[in-house]
């Protein structure tokens, strides 16, 4: 059975920086780069800890993923994506090259009871 912890982004995102999930990862042509260290990632650095959809409520065009991330060096964070219509194809590709074996067997936090 779903549980909804949240309809909106940002009190997700505070319940994982009160967690440890500081760092605020960037997409960029070269991969994603932690905003404050500047550390550039690859798909294969990347782990999924985490992800949850989201649907505007005013505006179902308005759709977009959290998703809370560790990397190979420990660093741990979250990254917003846009999805639908609206999406930015390279990103989206960027997260479909992380292996299925970085991403955590609870990745889909809507799942949790």
């Amino acid at each position: 059975m779903k549980k909804e912890y949240s309809k909106h982004e940002t009190d997700y995102i505070k319940k994982y920086t009160d967690e440890g999930y500081i760092s605020n990862f960037l997409f960029t042509d070269n991969g994603l780069i932690d905003s404050e260290t500047k550390q550039e990632y690859k798909p294969e650095d990347i782990f999924i800890v985490a992800h949850h959809r989201y649907e505007g409520m005013s505006d179902p065009d308005d759709m977009s993923i959290l998703y809370v991330i560790e990397t190979k060096d420990n660093i741990k964070g979250t990254h917003l994506i846009g999805y639908g219509p609206t999406a930015d194809l390279e990103e989206a590709e960027f997260f479909k090259d992380i292996p299925k074996k970085n991403y955590s067997k609870n990745a889909d936090i809507s799942e949790l009871t």
